[in-house]
């Protein structure tokens, strides 16, 4: 109530400075004219005074008089004219400024209607802030997040082989528990078959295993992995990693860019457009994390009321984050490039060398099964040549299928 009293005191004000001018008596108009005419006359005295003084002769003051006197007279039609043009009925101007009053009250409380809140209390800059650090401090942890989106999602399809081979090593693993390296290849196994979390959990043995050794890149990947079992959302778990990163290298790229994510989702996209921008600053054309941030860097802009940079004059690579720090590759990445060239090669066929390409990036993602038939098969196809066998034989030993 005491919002629309005070709107409706501030709405009457407005309307009585600008109509108030359409409801007064025409009575000053022609006022410069009538202020002629008073200087012709004085002028007409000044020259009898003249005349008594001796300044002029009587035939130059008649003159003067005649001009004087024809200035006086255009002067008067003037103001008549003047006064004529500027009266206006007063019916007519009272019903106009009523009806404009009346529009512009009806448009107001109308316009405010659809787009206000009237019944809003009070939001003060230092509230809003608090309030929003508190929903931010309050929000589902990543067990809950992951739990939510195993009942609204089925479980992501995976190569049968590779599924089970994640699980013997997550089950050779548990009377293993100090096994570093197996952990490590844990988590290439379970993010290769789209089980991040519990890649992220894999993650979180080999950063608890390394120790005071544990790098920068390690947390990183711990974040990426938590962030993508959640579909994208930054837990405080998530949060967590992201700074413990940073904590050891303030600078590492990787983690800056979740951290711009983690401002974006928070409500602070100010401090996310900063954060990404540096990076770009900082950042070569081709570094693996610049698409990334130009993807969605513009949004965050227009969300913080920044007008958004000049878009690149040349495509970028997409984004290569996480997996194996700033230098590894994109998950999403590597599949798309795995699906197409597995098809192409089964329908086609190819070199040595795109088969070599096809059963290390198995071996990445961790899909051994899949990675073994490629390998398979490839010695079907060349193996009585034995150059082409060295080549397919070390990407093999890479993916770990020969000794």
């Amino acid at each position: 109530m005491v919002f629309w009293m005070i709107a409706g005191l501030l709405v009457v004000g407005a309307l009585v400075v600008v109509f108030l001018p359409l409801l007064r008596d025409s009575d000053t108009a022609g006022r410069r004219a009538s202020y002629d005419m008073q200087v012709y006359r004085d002028q007409l005295r000044e020259v009898d005074r003249d005349v008594a003084r001796g300044v002029v002769s009587e035939s130059e003051a008649e003159t003067l008089r005649t001009e004087i006197g024809r200035k006086l007279l255009a002067a008067a039609d003037a103001e008549k004219r003047e006064a004529e043009s500027a009266r206006a009925p007063r019916r007519a101007t009272l019903l106009g400024g009523g009806a404009l009053a009346l529009a512009a009250i009806a448009g107001t409380i109308w316009l405010y209607g659809w787009q206000g809140a009237g019944g809003y209390p009070d939001q003060p800059l230092a509230l809003r802030e608090a309030r929003q650090a508190e929903a931010w401090a309050a929000r589902p942890g990543q067990a809950e997040v992951e739990a939510q989106l195993r009942e609204d999602a089925p479980a992501p399809e995976a190569d049968p082989e590779a599924v089970e081979l994640a699980e013997l090593l997550a089950e050779a693993l548990e009377t293993r528990p100090d096994d570093l390296e197996g952990h490590k290849l844990l988590v290439r196994a379970m993010a290769g078959i789209g089980r991040f979390g519990e890649a992220a959990r894999a993650q979180a043995r080999v950063i608890e295993l390394a120790g005071d050794e544990a790098r920068a890149d390690d947390h990183a990947t711990h974040a990426e992995l938590l962030i993508r079992a959640t579909n994208g959302y930054v837990s405080p778990e998530a949060e967590a990693a992201i700074d413990a990163a940073l904590d050891l290298d303030p600078g590492h790229h990787a983690a800056r860019y979740f951290l711009g994510r983690m401002f974006v989702q928070g409500g602070w996209p100010a401090e996310a457009h900063a954060v990404w921008s540096r990076i770009l600053a900082e950042s070569p054309p081709d570094a693996p994390w610049v698409a990334a941030i130009e993807a969605d860097i513009d949004a965050v802009a227009e969300l913080a009321g920044i007008a958004p940079a000049e878009p690149a004059d040349s495509a970028r690579p997409g984004p290569a984050v996480g997996m194996e720090g700033e230098g590894g590759v994109d998950l999403a990445q590597i599949e798309g490039m795995v699906a197409g060239l597995g098809e192409r090669l089964a329908t086609e066929g190819g070199p040595p060398e795109d088969w070599a390409r096809l059963i290390r990036s198995l071996g990445v993602l961790g899909r051994i099964g899949e990675a073994a038939s490629v390998w398979e098969e490839a010695r079907d196809r060349f193996g009585t040549d034995e150059a082409a066998m060295a080549v397919l034989t070390e990407a093999a030993r890479s993916a770990r299928l020969v000794q």
